[in-house]
């Protein structure tokens, strides 16, 4: 059994000064690595403090009470440890600090439940959720545990210390220290709020601090290609071969509507004929787990058959000669200034322009949402809201042609 390691440490806040001679204490249990806090609710003047002690400097009265009340805490603490092991409970910074406090209810914490929520999600994966999504709440827990780290000194804190000062200063940490935009702040607080939900319906939280809080994505411009713009990259002759193999995957895309990655995982029994006897990709999709059959339109075939032959596409059973290369769409970027597109091209842009084509086709939002593997509907709405959109001005511009010729022909008459 490893050996248990206890450090006490008191210290000044100088971050929670109320001026610059009232400075709070604060006293850090630490076992094994793990650290906890706890405010001492006294005030000195640092220039008062021995840091290197942890104890008020001189013999006045207000130094030989505070220095007196300082040695209580850390003899409640070593108490409060061999009552513990007594008893044959785990020994944690937060079941210290919570008996040194009086607390005889056993308080849950952030990291606690955080890592009990993602113990339960991971044994229903890939089943419920998908690794990648299992990955973002694991990421999202590095990020909590970054932030109790550099806001408030320590490696975890009680759920009834959470508010609302705690979520908006865990905003300001991923929109200024972490330099996120707003949509990727969002998604990371999503997270925390679905952990702190979890623990509200445990009845470990009586509030949500969530309440009142705002966790709205803005609406992002999504760029898709034009009939003609997809029509001029189809058409574009490129000598360089990696440039001709890039622009055939991204048109590949703009057909079928998969990402990246789930192209790279296509073979040859991804391909068989539907109930309408035509040829379909049968593919549950990397990022969600969902089925996302697709039937191949004319294009999506005559770029599979132009690498039916390829030695790449043979010797490693693919359909198409995919590789992880994180200069996709630095390569994209070139291929669209020798097409002469000026939109920024990047790979998932394939995906959009597949989503608004299907639906200026006529095709179904469900039948669209089906093929893109989409769980929610509302997710595809986003494309028919962009489809919606460029009707809308063309309209316009249809109108202001109507209105320039009947005012050309009352001059005439």
């Amino acid at each position: 059994m490893q050996r248990q390691t206890l450090a006490i440490l008191f210290y000044l806040r100088r971050d929670k000064a109320r001026n610059q001679a009232e400075v709070p204490i604060y006293m850090r249990i630490t076992i094994n690595g793990r650290r906890s806090e706890l405010a001492l609710h006294r005030y000195i003047d640092p220039d008062k403090w021995d840091s290197k002690k942890g104890y008020a400097k001189g013999k006045n009265p207000f130094a030989r009470q505070l220095n007196a009340y300082i040695d209580l805490l850390r003899s409640r603490v070593y108490s409060s440890q061999r009552e513990l092991l007594e008893d044959g409970k785990q020994v944690t910074g937060v079941a210290l600090r919570n008996r040194v406090q009086g607390s005889d209810e056993e308080q849950k914490t952030l990291i606690e439940v955080f890592e009990y929520h993602n113990k339960l999600m991971q044994e229903v994966v890939p089943s419920e959720y998908s690794p990648l999504t299992m990955k973002r709440f694991e990421t999202t827990l590095d990020h909590v545990k970054a932030f109790l780290k550099y806001k408030y000194k320590t490696d975890d804190i009680l759920l009834t210390q959470l508010n609302h000062e705690f979520i908006t200063e865990f905003e300001h940490y991923f929109k200024t220290v972490r330099k996120c935009n707003h949509n990727t702040t969002i998604k990371y607080l999503k997270n925390v709020k679905k952990v702190v939900f979890l623990a509200v319906k445990n009845d470990w939280l009586r509030k949500d601090p969530f309440v009142g809080f705002s966790v709205k994505i803005k609406p992002v411009k999504r760029d898709f290609l034009s009939e003609e713009e997809l029509s001029l990259l189809e058409k574009l002759i490129l000598p360089v071969p990696r440039l001709d193999r890039i622009r055939d995957i991204f048109v590949f895309s703009c057909y079928t509507g998969y990402a990246y990655v789930d192209i790279s995982k296509l073979s040859k029994e991804n391909v068989a004929r539907g109930i309408d006897g035509e040829y379909w990709i049968y593919l549950d999709r990397q990022k969600t787990s969902n089925k996302s059959n697709v039937p191949l339109l004319p294009k999506a075939l005559e770029i599979i058959e132009k690498y039916s032959d390829d030695p790449e596409c043979l010797a490693e059973e693919k359909l198409l000669p995919v590789k992880s290369n994180q200069n996709t769409n630095a390569y994209l970027k070139e291929v669209a200034t020798l097409a002469g597109i000026k939109k920024n091209l990047t790979f998932h842009v394939a995906r959009h322009t597949f989503a608004t084509l299907m639906l200026t086709k006529g095709v179904t939002i469900e039948s669209v949402a089906e093929m893109l593997g989409h769980k929610d509907i509302r997710t595809t709405q986003i494309y028919a809201k962009v489809v919606e959109l460029k009707v809308s001005q063309e309209m316009i511009a249809l109108r202001q042609r109507m209105s320039e010729e009947t005012q050309k022909k009352s001059k005439t008459s």
